[in-house]
């Protein structure tokens, strides 16, 4: 995988324009900087996530973070040449030719598809199984961001009672007048910490999960169509143009991006 730029970019712009606009009203960054604060929106927020989900699941989610700023090396059009190279390999020798081949398939879903199709499955049974397997795999996946997004839940929560705490410590130094103003600030300090946490970095980071599973289950269906049509012996030609409509924008779509408006793509 190489590096997501706009990820990247995003993480800095959003926490630089947060640094910037408080300088420019006057704050300082020793201001924002409290050990104490940053222990409890931190550690309260890991322990309730941790609490809402299995260990592995967490620890899973916690690696997939890498993923948000990486970008998938897999070529869709890479794959759509090479289940068109095994289509007409099986049309002109037979399905069974190509069992050596997909050995060396490049993702393991799709070896896992061509084999079942050289092994002599059902257009039916294949269908079943393969769709079987990309739902779990949805469900595994999503698992993931949902971890971060319930952080992104917590966090707030957990600064607001970091900022109570403060408070309740003001209000029992009420003697020392002169450190009230000060004190009521760096209460506050764990509800900026959580705030930004939250919309800063969790819940985009759940949101950019979610995306690219929604490219990979793409991925893994137009793979699954691919060897589904090599099993019923479909023209290689008519398999390449199937396999890109997964990724080519509809004509009604192609208006809208003319006009102005975002298209989406057809599936």
């Amino acid at each position: 995988m190489k590096l997501d730029v706009g990820s990247l970019l995003g993480a800095v712009v959003g926490v630089g324009a947060v640094l910037v606009g408080n300088a420019l009203e006057g704050g300082h960054m020793s201001a924002l900087v409290q050990p104490t604060a940053l222990l409890i929106v931190v550690g309260g927020t890991v322990g309730a996530t941790m609490l809402g989900f299995p260990l592995p699941v967490f620890i899973q989610a916690v690696k997939a973070l890498r993923e948000v700023f990486s970008e998938s090396t897999q070529d869709a059009q890479a794959i759509v040449e090479e289940i068109v190279t095994y289509g007409q390999k099986a049309r002109r020798d037979g399905i069974i030719a190509i069992e050596e081949q997909i050995e060396s398939a490049s993702h393991p879903f799709l070896y896992k598809a061509l084999l079942m199709a050289v092994d002599g499955a059902d257009s039916k049974t294949m269908r079943d199984s393969l769709e079987l397997m990309i739902s779990h795999y949805e469900d595994d996946r999503e698992k993931l961001a949902k971890v971060w997004e319930s952080a992104g839940g917590y966090s707030p929560t957990i600064g607001i009672i970091g900022a109570v705490m403060g408070l309740i410590h003001v209000m029992q130094n009420l003697a020392d007048v002169s450190a009230v103003g000060k004190g009521i600030a760096v209460a506050f300090v764990a509800t900026i910490y959580g705030v930004a946490f939250a919309n800063l970095l969790l819940l985009p980071v759940a949101y950019k999960l979610k995306l690219k599973l929604k490219a990979e289950t793409k991925l893994l269906e137009m793979m699954m169509e691919g060897a589904l049509a090599i099993q019923e012996g479909m023209n290689p030609s008519l398999i390449r143009e199937k396999l890109q409509s997964f990724y080519q924008q509809s004509p009604k779509n192609k208006r809208r991006e003319g006009a102005g408006t975002p298209a989406e793509a057809s599936i």
